[in-house]
This record gives C-alpha cells, sequence and structure tokens, in this order.
C-alpha cells in the first residue's frame, strides 16, 4: 500500500519542477512568519501566510521547469552576493590586526601592507601606479 503510494506520487511529479533552494527559502520564511504572528496575534496575520503557501505550492507543482530553474539561479545569485560581504568583512576584520588594506587609486585593486612600517610608497601589482601611505 505504501509502495503503491509512494509510486503514484512519483508518477504525478513527473515534469514538474519539485523542490528547489528558493522553495526551501520560502518555507522557512513561511515557518518563521507563522511562529512570529502566533505570538503578536496581529488581524490578517493569516493572508500573507496564505500567499506565501500558494507561491510554495506553485513552485513545486509547476511544469514551466524552464522559469522556475531561472527563478532559482537568479536566488542562489543573490543570496552568494549577500553571503560573500559577510565573508569578506570577517576576512578583513581578522586581517585588521597585522595589515592596513587600501586601494589603487588608478585601478582599484586591494593591496595589503603591513602594520607598523611607517610612511612607505606602495606600488599597485595589477597596473604599476605608486602612491604613499601610512602602515
Amino acid at each position: 500500500m505504501l509502495k503503491q503510494l509512494r509510486y503514484r506520487i512519483a508518477r504525478f511529479m513527473q515534469g514538474r519542477y519539485g523542490v528547489d533552494n528558493l522553495s526551501r527559502f520560502l518555507s522557512y520564511v513561511l515557518l518563521i512568519y507563522l511562529v512570529v504572528t502566533m505570538f503578536l496575534r496581529l488581524p490578517y496575520a493569516s493572508v500573507p501566510s496564505l500567499v506565501l503557501l500558494v507561491i510554495i505550492y506553485f513552485r513545486t507543482f509547476s511544469k514551466n521547469i524552464q522559469k522556475r530553474y531561472r527563478e532559482n539561479q537568479k536566488f542562489l545569485k543573490l543570496r552568494s552576493s549577500f553571503t560573500g560581504f559577510f565573508r569578506n568583512f570577517r576576512s578583513n576584520v581578522r586581517q585588521w590586526r597585522t595589515f592596513r588594506i587600501y586601494r589603487c587609486p588608478k585601478c582599484g585593486q586591494k593591496i595589503r601592507i603591513p602594520r607598523g612600517k611607517g610612511r612607505i610608497i606602495v606600488r599597485c601589482p595589477r597596473c604599476s601606479e605608486e602612491f604613499e601611505k601610512r602602515s
């Protein structure tokens, strides 16, 4: 009986998009929203949750696979730029103790200079521009 149900669900999902990273993210947002509204008891709080649930199911059961794939790729690109910002920030915070980080005034290349060397002339490795900075 369970095997037959699993088979029917698998046949139903053939040719449909299924669950991807964007759908999972929307599911987490929905769960957090439901928990928050459970405590706040806002009027009409069920409407946005219902809309979000419809969007999740629409994406999961959609037969327009290419469009859903493009939406997911846009989401992944946005997520990587967001998480990349924090990853770079954390890396820079670690280096602030031992290095100063400057940008080349000509090309914008980031250049690390060790702290405590006084005023030095820095040469950009990309464009060979020379400029004076305090380390």
